[in-house]
């Protein structure tokens, strides 16, 4: 079986920088020979549902945010060792991080969702009214996919006005690195096809999305930089200038580069491509 997609199925748990695997699911899936999700739901995490749609101090949003590859800042210190007491939502993010839905990493005290998996997890336990806007992003990922290797400018720009519009009250627009936000949940399905990466070195500096294909998939590599109040032909040439192409040193065929710009007076957004071969 594929150790790529093992990798991104059940990978991602960080301990002191070494990268550890869910061993009961690569058992799982080597003896089926299925990848799937052989999370086993526990009481606990069915309890703390509850937290996440009453929106506990903020629990849903950055729920919401890790759904959309976000690392989030916590704090481990306030929780109590035990499975009730949760006063902030730093104890419940905590509590998940020992029940293993989620990652931690020690150095710069952030968790986020480790792998394809427990992001399936969380997925499931988001169904519902409260989380409408979100599964509409999703949902429509795939077509916003198809429209962006497509190069269709206006309608790739129209799609992400709407996610945006629809999930403003989550993840509100202050700088670059949150429509990158809004931009990793509108390409939610990418990363079926893609692996996804956010500040990717390369050259002379870090591109802001970088997707890079699977095995299988023959589409273009993409490389996408962002700009708040500055234009879609500015991203490009720095994508060209900054020389971002080199953090695909591995990779040989067509890339796509995506400029992507919001203007905030006129609350709208812009997208431009070009395309190249290395």
């Amino acid at each position: 079986m594929s150790f790529e997609q093992t990798k991104d199925w059940y990978d991602g748990y960080n301990v002191n920088g070494v990268s550890i695997y869910n061993p009961r699911s690569v058992t799982s899936a080597m003896m089926n020979g299925i990848f799937d999700s052989y999370w086993t739901q526990t009481e606990t995490y069915e309890a703390l549902k509850m937290y996440i749609v009453r929106n506990e101090n903020g629990l849903r949003d950055k729920i919401v945010r890790m759904i959309a590859g976000e690392h989030i800042s916590i704090n481990t210190k306030t929780f109590q060792n035990d499975m009730c007491t949760f006063e902030t939502a730093d104890d419940i993010l905590t509590l998940l991080v020992h029940l293993g839905y989620l990652t931690y990493d020690f150095d710069t005290k952030t968790a986020w969702i480790p792998n394809k998996e427990v992001r399936q997890e969380f997925l499931n336990s988001i169904q519902g009214q409260e989380f409408q806007n979100v599964n509409n992003a999703i949902h429509r990922s795939d077509k916003l996919l198809q429209l962006t290797l497509a190069q269709n400018a206006e309608k790739v720009a129209e799609m992400l006005q709407e996610v945006h519009c629809d999930n403003c009250s989550v993840i509100q627009y202050n700088d670059e690195n949150s429509l990158a936000c809004v931009l990793s949940l509108a390409y939610y399905s990418a990363q079926d096809s893609y692996a996804v990466y956010r500040e990717l070195q390369g050259g002379e500096g870090f591109a802001d999305l970088v997707f890079v294909p699977r095995t299988g998939n023959h589409n273009p590599a993409m490389i996408v930089e962002l700009k708040w109040n500055q234009t879609t032909g500015i991203a490009l040439e720095q994508i060209k200038d900054r020389k971002y192409i080199r953090c695909l040193k591995d990779y040989h065929g067509k890339v796509l580069f995506v400029g992507v710009n919001y203007d905030k007076k006129s609350k709208k957004h812009t997208c431009q491509f070009e395309m190249m071969e290395i």
